[in-house]
């Protein structure tokens, strides 16, 4: 259920990246406020709301700001769609896209986006040497074309303080999940590696520590809104 008071959603995921084939889902992603009020009872109200089939997850604004200030790779990516892609807009929405680069941070980037490329290097290689169903190869192609996403958009933003959403070449990133899921778990390491020393090799653009101090005037804009 669609909660009440979105300030901005929109269509994220495979179909934001360029990378959708026929049957990938398409993945929602949203940010909610609160009324003020909730917060002053016993209980605090529902910071998440996620549903599957379809995939649709919405964050309160104290919690979406917190995972974003964290450089938290999926929730990031909401502030920097392309326009088109978004579905709902509202001035307080506006806003918080204009100030999505005080999220970022170089240290809490790097280690949420290759953080995220671990976890997904070491479902491939719990896989085996490619000798499997088809279903599961689907899988392993799917989370090797996100490794080197994951890992080339954390670069990218690390190096031009920018979080680029759609891929410039869709194609090299489907050739290299399918190369992996056809057995070269090696290709997957030697990536993540590279990827890894290209981090090292320069200390980037962005700050040591995220502006929480803009985030939170907006998180302040927002309570006051629903007060």
């Amino acid at each position: 259920m669609t909660p009440d008071n979105v300030l901005l959603a929109g269509i994220v995921g495979s179909t934001a990246y360029g990378l959708a084939g026929p049957g990938s889902d398409i993945d929602r992603l949203g940010v909610f406020a609160a009324p003020t009020v909730a917060f002053h009872g016993l209980r605090q109200p529902t910071e998440s709301r996620v549903t599957t089939h379809p995939d649709v997850t919405f964050h309160e604004a104290r919690k979406y700001c917190s995972l974003a200030l964290g450089g938290n790779p999926t929730v990031s990516e909401l502030m920097w769609l392309p326009a088109e892609l978004y579905e709902t807009r509202t001035p307080l929405g506006d806003e918080l896209i204009a100030i999505r680069a005080a999220f970022l941070s170089a240290k809490r980037i790097r280690d949420a986006y290759l953080g995220y490329a671990t976890q997904q290097f070491r479902k491939l290689e719990s896989r085996g040497d490619g000798s499997f169903s088809s279903e599961t190869r689907h899988r392993t192609a799917k989370h090797a074309r996100h490794l080197l996403r994951l890992c080339w958009q954390g670069h990218t933003a690390y190096t031009t303080g920018e979080i680029r959403i759609r891929l410039d070449d869709p194609q090299r990133f489907l050739d290299f999940g399918e190369q992996v899921a056809a057995g070269d778990i090696e290709l997957a390491r030697r990536m993540l590696a590279d990827y890894e020393a290209a981090f090292d090799a320069t200390a980037g653009v962005l700050p040591a520590e995220p502006d929480e101090r803009v985030a939170e005037d907006w998180l302040l804009r927002v309570r006051a809104r629903f007060l």
